[in-house]
């Protein structure tokens, strides 16, 4: 069975322009992800997604950055990027929602 992570990048991937780049000497989890060559997001871990999202997307979609992050935890609320967890598999139709609105605005 595939993880979480396996089965999101799937389908960013089907997102046309959308690349997923694994780094080969990482085990932890990171990676990037490239919208025709630029970096739109990346993958800190297995569950957790960094989105270039924009600062307006942000606040429309009523998104908020998390208290508790670990790889951001000083990140200004004015922040264009915004963490995206995905813990069970009802939350990877949002990620995928979410990089599509962010591909729309690049």
């Amino acid at each position: 069975m595939a993880t979480l992570k396996q089965q999101l990048v799937k389908k960013l991937e089907a997102i046309p322009g959308v690349e997923h780049q694994p780094y080969p000497n990482r085990d932890d989890g990171f990676s990037a992800l490239l919208y025709y060559g630029k970096d739109l997001a990346h993958f800190h871990n297995n569950i957790e997604l960094d989105l270039k999202l924009t600062k307006g997307l942000i606040k429309r979609e009523g998104l908020k950055h998390y208290s508790d992050s670990k790889a951001h935890p000083k990140r200004s609320a004015n922040s264009p990027w915004i963490e995206l967890r995905f813990t069970q598999s009802s939350d990877i139709d949002e990620v995928v929602r979410l990089v599509n609105l962010a591909v729309s605005k690049m």
